[in-house]
């Protein structure tokens, strides 16, 4: 039974802390394309959202014009006890493509010394350069986020629940 473990604000937190997730979006054949990216969030006043910047030649962008409906899983590795499974967030949503030069992505990408760095590439290269806007939608799947490995071990179907991202963070 997956339930209501933990709030969004902790979520959030939890959220704003990593900057690696896996992207799934629906190629020309409707299959499943998945792809690491590094993304940002948007900036705590304004809706919730994530960022990813990309080109517009790569498959995920075509893929996400021709289908917006697209996952993001964001992972959260055991550093040190490397046999104990990763917990996770998975959301659910739409994508759309945003210009470069969006404000709240810029924002999000100036947060972290990774995604400045990925956002600082050489100018030449980031002609073709565009935002992936991932609104998701108020139901966020979670394993194990915030719950302790005594415990999962113990029972590790109590790892499931889910969070809801509340309306008035909503696009």
């Amino acid at each position: 039974m997956v339930e209501e473990r933990f709030s969004f604000d902790f979520l959030e937190k939890e959220i704003r802390k990593k900057t690696f997730g896996i992207l799934t979006a629906i190629d020309s054949k409707d299959r499943p394309h998945s792809t690491g990216i590094l993304y940002g969030v948007s900036p705590p006043a304004s809706k919730f959202c994530f960022y990813i910047i990309t080109d517009k030649k790569y498959a995920k962008t075509r893929y996400i014009k021709r289908n917006p409906n697209v996952s993001l899983v964001v992972t959260f590795p055991h550093y040190y006890i490397r046999f104990a499974p990763a917990s996770y967030a998975m959301f659910r949503g739409t994508a759309e493509i945003a210009p470069f030069d969006d404000t709240d992505g810029r924002w999000a990408f100036q947060q972290k010394r990774i995604l400045r760095m990925a956002a600082a590439t050489d100018p030449e290269e980031l002609a073709d350069a565009v935002f992936i806007k991932l609104n998701p939608e108020p139901v966020v799947f979670c394993y194990g986020i915030g719950i302790g490995i005594v415990e999962l071990r113990m029972a590790h179907t109590r790892g499931d629940y889910k969070v809801t991202i509340p309306a008035e963070r909503l696009e």
